[in-house]
């Protein structure tokens, strides 16, 4: 084998390998709940928040795939934890609050206090221990 094949063999090698590294840190950071700490303060009077405890809000659209995951996700963690309130916000229907909330992707949860203050946000499908383990303090 000439040593120009070699080097083809081993460009392409490199090139799968760096793409896989690419994808494997993409994967992992979609789904994270991220504390909202300096969020400006948006009116989400019109959303429906429970005034009551923790509201998980999420949005979706019919056409999302991920999005089923999620109300999954949610569902199980309500079920747990009875005082938290769920939301989900077709992104179709209603892209005021879409926009108020600067939601570019689908699904993207946010977990509200009592008091209507964004305290979490996740972009992509969160696992229900992370969702509990936001709620957890604001139940408290």
């Amino acid at each position: 084998m000439s040593s120009s094949w070699i080097a083809v063999i081993a460009v392409l090698i490199a090139a799968f390998g760096m793409a896989f590294v690419v994808e494997r840190l993409l994967t992992l950071r979609a789904g994270l709940l991220k504390a909202a700490a300096e969020v400006p303060s948006v009116d989400t009077s019109e959303l429906g928040l429970s005034d009551t405890g923790p509201t998980i809000v999420h949005f979706s659209a019919p056409w999302c795939g991920p999005c089923a995951t999620v109300r999954g996700v949610v569902d199980q963690v309500c079920a747990d934890l009875p005082t938290v309130s769920h939301l989900e916000v077709d992104m179709d229907a209603n892209p005021d609050a879409a926009r108020k909330l600067s939601v570019l992707s689908l699904p993207t949860t946010f977990v509200f206090d009592a008091d209507g203050r964004q305290r979490y946000r996740a972009s992509g499908v969160p696992t229900a221990a992370d969702l509990r383990s936001a709620l957890e303090p604001l139940l408290a």
